[in-house]
């Protein structure tokens, strides 16, 4: 192999070396897996014609140039988003297999949740950006400051207005995964039967199911709120188009979630959030283009 082969293939190994990383850093900026993979491959194209002369850090350099790629993104895809058709929902990932890093703490699942992931779109793209450099990666705010070109007391600043923005009840979060799975699978459970009486069970009174079809399937087009109106859904839809739907427990975005296939194909991913030991949000993502990665994913699992 020829010294500029080699110095090539170095380079790609070093890249690769910190995917992952970068993965996980575009998708919590995002709530895309589909955008995130294709800001990691657009990282690599600057990567590849940089002067690695002048690169004295690689871990901080991807990440400043994945950070200002999805702030060009986020910043794009905001008037697209306000014109989604029903509610937006962040793509779901399969998260078993270690796809957004290391998940061993109630901290590090909170950070890749569904329903924080809904939250953070109320942050402008750099509260955003701020908000996950400092608490899924634990930048400092100095280094969160060279990554964005800001002052360290600006970053301080959006940091303090990006956490006022999306504060939520304490208890949000408090289902340890053991609760979780067993209230998924016991959904699942009752689905199956179409036991509407369990369910009632599982349900908060104020539970609200949010669906995301994106205009391409069915779905309702405002959340459904309250337990009796979710009910009366579920009802529907175990007379109708769920019937013969198989239903399976997967973890996606750090939790136990459920997956409904139609035959070899995956139809919806619904993620569950808990609250005071029942059932208070299902967010459920129907729209094939949304469920693309997902799919593959269990796929390859399989």
């Amino acid at each position: 192999m020829t010294t500029a082969l080699a110095d090539e293939a170095d380079e790609a190994d070093e890249f690769e070396s910190h995917r992952r990383r970068m993965f996980g850093l575009a998708y919590r900026m995002l709530g895309s897996a589909e955008e995130a993979e294709d800001t990691v491959q657009d990282a690599y194209v600057r990567w590849s014609g940089a002067d690695r002369a002048a690169i004295g850090h690689p871990a901080a350099w991807l990440a400043k140039v994945v950070t200002n790629l999805c702030l060009n993104r986020l910043t794009s895809a905001r008037a697209t988003r306000e014109a989604y058709p029903g509610p937006w929902l962040p793509e779901p990932v399969v998260t078993a297999d270690g796809a957004l890093g290391p998940l061993e703490s109630a901290e590090q699942r909170d950070a890749v949740s569904t329903a924080l992931l809904v939250l953070l779109e109320r942050l402008t793209p750099t509260e955003r950006a701020v908000y996950v450099l400092r608490e899924a990666f634990a930048y400092s705010h100095r280094e969160i400051a060279g990554l964005l070109e800001l002052t360290e007391a600006n970053c301080r600043q959006l940091y303090r207005r990006a956490v006022g923005r999306i504060a939520a009840p304490e208890n949000r979060f408090a289902a340890g995964p053991e609760q979780h799975r067993v209230l998924v699978e016991s959904f699942i459970a009752a689905a199956r039967e179409g036991d509407l009486a369990g369910l009632e069970k599982l349900l908060a009174a104020d539970v609200a199911w949010s669906s995301d079809g994106g205009g391409v399937v069915t779905a309702a087009r405002r959340p459904i709120l309250g337990r009796e109106k979710v009910l009366r859904f579920l009802a529907g839809a175990f007379q109708g188009f769920a019937a013969s739907l198989r239903l399976t427990v997967v973890e996606a975005n750090g939790a136990p979630a459920l997956a409904a296939w139609d035959g070899s194909s995956l139809v919806s991913l619904a993620s569950f959030e808990i609250r005071d030991g029942a059932v208070s949000h299902v967010r459920a993502v129907a729209n094939p283009h949304k469920l693309a990665f997902a799919a593959r994913q269990l796929s390859h699992s399989g």
